[in-house]
């Protein structure tokens, strides 16, 4: 197993609070031994004025899910994930639905890593994105005494 621990998707139904996880509607589906999943509705939230789904949504889905895995490789309570590159290869278009985001290491180091997160649309499972995140592991500053 990649993780640190054994992680849950209720685990990780905790990051949606108040942010752009939950603003465009991401819920965790599944958490593998090396990889996790995500859906994201095609709608309102999502799509860009001509209907079709925003490429900047499917980078919010692949930043998402890509951070969050990089957080699970760590101790929560000493290091934190922050990212540095995305990019993004829109493929072909979704006007309904949802949307399956995979996420999948490319590189794990101690500093650095690279994670590959293919969305694929949920109805026909054709793919629509390929994207990769780099994200640096800092540690965390050490708390102040009062």
């Amino acid at each position: 197993m990649l993780w640190f621990k054994p992680y849950t998707v209720d685990d990780l139904e905790g990051f949606r609070n108040a942010n752009m996880g939950t603003h465009v509607g991401i819920h965790f589906e599944e958490v593998g031994d090396d990889y996790i999943k995500a859906s994201m509705p095609v709608d309102h939230r999502t799509v860009q004025p001509f209907g079709i789904l925003h490429g900047g949504a499917s980078c919010v889905l692949s930043e998402t899910l890509g951070s969050v895995a990089a957080w699970m490789c760590v101790d929560p309570d000493k290091q934190m994930i922050v990212g540095i590159e995305i990019n993004a290869n829109h493929i072909r278009s979704v006007r309904e639905g949802h949307v399956i985001g995979t996420c999948k290491p490319f590189q794990t180091g101690r500093k650095l890593h690279v994670w590959q997160t293919e969305i694929h649309e949920e109805a026909t499972g054709k793919l629509v994105c390929v994207s990769r995140l780099s994200v640096m592991i800092l540690d965390k500053p050490a708390q102040k005494s009062a």
